[in-house]
């Protein structure tokens, strides 16, 4: 009778912290040993010459999610997890979203009916919070937290979803007292509806405003203004999808001080600049997200976040809407920059981009690509050491690497629901082979081996000592710091 049910073998193993030969024993959906000459499997897979990683977790994206105006996401979560599969996933969060009078709990409710029949990768919630009335912050919330639901989103900016500073500090010093995590889209409201009224009144109407309106001040702002929120109540917040130089400061500034703030930042910051918002007629509309991409200084900032312990997280923020009336267009074919709907997808795609650029231009070491794109996200959100690594007693959640693999992006590639991919045409260099979730074979020789519904809700537990298991950034020597002049 054989010893294992899986063994993988002749592969390097990284995670975040280490890199060595070994081969990885599973049983029973877990990581049952790891060394060599471990014995007999039902089945063998030969690693050679691959990447044995952890599989990655993407931390923040959008799945069959109603927008505030209403406008639903092109995938469901059975096209969502099929496309996070294919590119290294095995583990996503999307997020249960409250709009205004609506209950949690009815929210919650509908977010399991829709992902528990279909998605096949792991899954949690994160809870958007955009109505914190009485009955949300003294019954809902609370409850919540301890059923496993102990991160929240919550927003600056967008007419039906923000809240005001008062209402912010009720939910960090809830999420304080309750061992949660807040996460905060940071924007400047008010900076950004007083440069759009001026844009649209001077009839600067095309998609290129939107990158003009949404200032990089908007964004700055906030995000120092959120910074100081939580510091007043000693709560952890999570700034996210960071894209300013000035905000990735403040994080970092923050950080320095030994303050429990994180910072996340996703693919179209490294890879989209404002210049693509200026693409002939409405192509721009394709890169219409919030924040907008940046310069390229912008870019090499963000790079730069990526190392010096600013950001600790890399995420998607995959908001599928599709170049037609159901997506984009919403609001008629040539919307101003105003009715545009916010958002690009990037669920695949995201691994191999950060591989490619990070791990294969030398920006990266193998074991950050791990920490940002896996074990970072399990440590804030509460699921490390079950996700985010490759040890004895955690999740076989395993992604076998070919570092040599080239691929040219492209829509007709991905596995998605969506009719664009904002990049198309750029050329990648390392691919998942093999994608392993719970010790079952998802992905291989580039086809599905998952049923709808296969993948399993992941309960979290509060982290009532309010840390994270990661620490806080050492103090950075003035070369390492956003624009700083050497003398």
């Amino acid at each position: 009778m054989p010893d294992f049910d899986l063994l993988i073998r002749g592969g390097t193993v990284a995670t975040a912290v280490d890199t060595f030969d070994a081969d990885i024993a599973i049983s029973g959906g877990r990581v049952a040993a790891l060394g060599t000459n471990l014995g007999t499997a039902d089945r063998t897979i030969d690693a050679g010459g691959m990447l044995v990683l952890p599989g990655g977790i993407d931390a923040h994206c959008h799945i069959e999610q109603e927008s505030s105006t209403n406008i639903m996401t092109a995938d469901d979560f059975y096209s969502g997890s099929v496309s996070a599969a294919f590119g290294g996933n095995t583990t996503f969060l999307p997020f249960a979203a409250q709009h205004r009078g609506q209950s949690l709990r009815e929210v919650v409710k509908t977010a399991h009916e829709r992902a528990g029949p279909k998605s096949v990768i792991d899954y949690a919630f994160h809870l958007i919070v955009s109505d914190p009335t009485e009955s949300v912050l003294g019954q809902e919330l609370p409850s919540l937290i301890h059923e496993g639901y102990t991160s929240f989103k919550v927003y600056l900016t967008y007419e039906m979803l923000k809240i005001s500073d008062r209402q912010m500090l009720d939910v960090l010093s809830l999420a304080r007292t309750h061992g949660a995590m807040t996460m905060v889209h940071a924007e400047n409201d008010d900076v950004i509806s007083w440069l759009s009224e001026r844009l649209l009144t001077r009839g600067h109407v095309e998609p290129k405003f939107h990158a003009v309106a949404h200032a990089q001040i908007a964004e700055s702002e906030a995000s120092r203004r959120a910074i100081d929120l939580a510091r007043l109540v000693d709560a952890r917040l999570l700034i996210v999808h960071v894209s300013a130089p000035e905000a990735a400061q403040a994080i970092l500034n923050a950080r320095n001080k030994g303050l429990p703030i994180y910072g996340e930042t996703c693919p179209q910051y490294l890879f989209l600049t404002m210049d693509d918002l200026d693409r002939d007629g409405m192509e721009g509309a394709k890169f219409c997200c919030s924040p907008p991409p940046r310069d390229k200084a912008g870019q090499d900032a963000i790079w730069l976040g990526l190392t010096n312990g600013t950001f600790q997280v890399f995420s998607s923020d995959h908001a599928p809407y599709r170049y037609d009336e159901s997506g984009k267009f919403n609001a008629g074919p040539n919307p101003t920059f105003k009715k545009i709907a916010n958002g690009v997808p990037g669920l695949e795609t995201r691994m191999p981009l950060l591989f490619s650029e990070g791990v294969g231009k030398g920006r990266l070491s193998l074991n950050e690509f791990v920490a940002l794109t896996s074990t970072n996200a399990a440590k804030i959100y509460g699921l490390h050491p079950r996700k985010g690594t490759i040890a004895i007693g955690a999740d076989a959640d395993i992604a076998i690497w070919d570092p040599e693999w080239q691929r040219t992006i492209s829509q007709t590639m991905l596995h998605d629901a969506m009719d664009y991919t904002p990049y198309e045409g750029r050329e990648v260099t390392g691919w998942p082979r093999m994608v392993i979730s719970r010790g079952r074979v998802i992905v291989e020789d580039e086809k599905l081996n998952a049923e709808r519904g296969s993948g399993t809700f992941l309960e979290r537990q509060p982290d009532t000592e309010n840390g994270t298991g990661l620490s806080t950034a050492s103090p950075i020597a003035p070369d390492r710091i956003f624009g700083a002049e050497l003398s």
